[in-house]
């Protein structure tokens, strides 16, 4: 939106339209405005069967809606991301959540005690 508004959008379809591989993490995270949904679609619609997209989300695709807004768009974004494609489907514990039990019941490693008496430095009333 911003390129738009920048008036350079050309531009810049042009250079995601180029690249070998283009990766949308997190699609869904934040719902994308009417245009903004817009603009992502024209952008897979000039992909699509012309370059490798890889896009991550933590949504269902039947829940994509919330995040374009429109059960049409959604639709035709999905029959053009799904056609020639591989899904993963990924279950289980984040990663990221694993790592940061496991520091628990280790307790804080010695970078992790030299970060925090430095914090506590700055910050005496911590």
């Amino acid at each position: 939106m911003e390129a738009r508004d920048e008036r350079r959008l050309l531009k810049l379809q042009a250079q995601l339209a180029a690249v070998k591989l283009l990766i949308i993490e997190e699609l869904g995270y934040v719902p994308l405005s009417q245009t903004g949904a817009e603009l992502l679609f024209e952008i897979f619609s000039q992909r699509h069967e012309r370059g490798s997209t890889i896009v991550t989300s933590n949504l269902p695709f039947d829940e994509w809606t919330t995040v374009f807004g429109s059960q049409r768009l959604t639709g035709a974004l999905l029959d053009r991301l799904t056609h020639h494609v591989h899904i993963l489907e990924l279950n289980g514990e984040s990663y990221r959540l694993k790592q940061s039990k496991a520091r628990r019941r280790r307790g804080p490693r010695p970078a992790d005690e030299a970060a925090n008496a430095e914090t506590s430095e700055i910050n005496p009333a911590s």
